[in-house]
């Protein structure tokens, strides 16, 4: 089957790929924006770095030393934030890497993700809604935690062509969100 074609059935776009971690990190960040409960915690924790700066400045404005509980709360929401989403996608690409190259037909019909081991079918009702990014387009599933995704990234293409003829069948038949 040539990549990208149009089949007597309707469109077709395949990507072939190999997973790697930037793949899950991109997807994770794509789904964050999606869940009502992760906003939440992403501006409870603006808030509290807001007041920690700010207890900070204080005693350091009054000559006072700053408690260490503090100093080292700071820094654990630091590197919680920069690290966790990381060591998340990291898991699923191996997870991931152990199916070896990842093989992805989209027609008007749904969405069929094959593997070395394995193959499974999607009709798009699974996967109501996707997002795109840069680097990819990436479905997920319709409840408001959307537990469920599938990575459709760019670089699994052949041809430049491909994007355009991928989100024309995504438009045709989810939300985008």
């Amino acid at each position: 089957m040539d990549m990208g074609r149009d089949d007597v059935t309707g469109r077709v776009v395949e990507l072939e790929y190999r997973p790697v971690v930037e793949d899950f990190a991109a997807a994770l960040r794509a789904r964050r924006g999606l869940i009502p409960s992760t906003r939440r915690q992403l501006w409870l924790l603006g808030i509290g770095a807001f007041f920690a700066v700010m207890a900070i400045a204080s005693s350091l404005a009054k000559g006072r030393s700053v408690p260490i509980p503090l100093i080292i709360g700071v820094c654990a929401v630091v590197v919680a934030l920069v690290f966790l989403p990381r060591i998340q996608a990291r898991q699923f690409q191996r997870l991931a890497e152990r199916r070896g190259v990842i093989r992805v037909t989209v027609t008007d019909a749904g969405v069929t993700v094959a593997t070395d081991d394995s193959s499974t079918s999607l009709n798009w009702t699974v996967q109501p809604r996707y997002r795109e990014t840069v680097d990819g387009f990436y479905m997920f599933s319709p409840e408001k935690n959307a537990l469920n995704f599938t990575l459709l990234p760019k670089r699994g293409l052949r041809d430049p062509a491909d994007v355009d003829r991928l989100r024309a069948i995504l438009d045709a038949h989810l939300s985008r969100v």
